[in-house]
């Protein structure tokens, strides 16, 4: 049997080798791990965002019996169409790398195709999990879908009509710190936060923080003093153990805030003396939408996160492999999104 045929088998059919690609084990992620974005799979390549914009609430004026009441106007509806963009990386396997199985039999060159085809398939899942990471933490940073190379895919701010809060000065180079300065500005985003979501319902606020401002942080006088004589002073002491697998340096709450040190890598990260603060459950507020990959056999279909596929090369030297992902990352509400500073 010749060794290219063996392509033609079930086992290197485009649902299998995208299910061998789903089963690698891909990078850890610290936003993917905290499963703040809600992941969506459908069928079309576009999706729509209906906001509706309500009015403000207003008092209602006492209005004589039988006579005309007061009138408000009614809310205002906009739709946003959003294009989900597509990333590819190629590959190829040759001929030379493969033809020692040629003596071994039909069973044994399939299953050493396999593994090779799953090498490759790993190191593709590798760049697709740190694209994933890179989207999600830039959106958390600046409500902006970036690509690779740092231009705009997607601004959610101009998108939906927001503007984003202003950057907060926490002050953590303070020498001498006011009595509960710290612990104020911590209750001035809280209530900051409640004021922009309204009425919609969270369970905590996050800070991904980079490592100066983090460090600053867990010496600041204020949060040293509010551990003392606490059994809870554990978790300054023990807050740089967690660097293994879980992405982050270490973690712990003060005012309200669970405080965490982002470990970032290459073109991925916090800033070494910014933060940035967004809600923990609020529903919807963070999506993933994945659509179908752009093969006959995936048309129409419900969207994969990944997609792999392999076909013969014209000169019958190797076969050409192919991984992709059709994945759109968004915050519904980025206003949401607040900034802030270490000095």
């Amino acid at each position: 049997m010749s060794i290219l045929n063996i392509f033609t088998q079930d086992a290197f059919s485009v649902m299998r080798i995208t299910d061998a690609l789903r089963e690698i084990s891909y990078v850890p992620s610290v936003i993917g791990k905290m499963g703040l974005f809600q992941t969506t799979s459908i069928d079309t390549l576009d999706i729509a965002i209906e906001k509706d914009k309500a009015q403000n609430r207003i008092l209602v004026q006492a209005s004589p019996r039988g006579g005309p009441g007061q009138t408000f106007g009614r809310s205002q509806r906009s739709m946003r169409m959003l294009k989900i963009p597509h990333f590819q990386v190629d590959d190829a396997i040759y001929a030379d790398e493969v033809q020692q199985v040629r003596a071994f039999g039909e069973e044994v060159a399939v299953e050493r195709l396999q593994g090779k085809i799953a090498e490759r398939a790993a190191e593709a899942s590798q760049f697709f999990a740190l694209t994933e990471e890179y989207h999600r933490i830039n959106i958390l940073k600046a409500g902006k879908l970036l690509d690779a190379d740092g231009s705009v895919l997607f601004d959610y701010f101009t998108e939906f009509d927001e503007s984003q809060a202003a950057e907060i000065d926490f002050d953590l180079d303070n020498a001498t710190p006011g009595e509960g300065a710290l612990r104020k500005k911590c209750a001035t985003v809280i209530r900051q936060m409640a004021t922009i979501l309204d009425g919609l319902p969270y369970t905590g606020i996050m800070a991904l923080c980079g490592d100066a401002f983090f460090d600053d942080l867990i010496a600041h006088k204020e949060v040293r003093d509010t551990y003392k004589g606490y059994s809870d002073a554990a978790s300054l002491r023990t807050a740089y153990i967690n660097a293994g697998t879980s992405g982050i340096y270490g973690a712990f709450e003060f005012g309200g805030i669970s405080w965490a040190n982002y470990r970032g890598g290459e073109s991925v990260g916090v800033d070494t003396n910014k933060c940035h603060l967004f809600p923990m459950g609020v529903p919807g507020l963070f999506r993933t939408v994945y659509g179908p990959a752009d093969y006959i056999e995936t048309v129409n279909t419900p969207g994969q996160r990944l997609y792999g596929k392999q076909w013969e090369m014209q000169n019958g030297k190797g076969v050409n492999l192919e991984f992709q992902m059709n994945g759109l990352h968004y915050c519904t509400r980025p206003r949401v999104l607040i900034p802030g500073k270490r000095t």
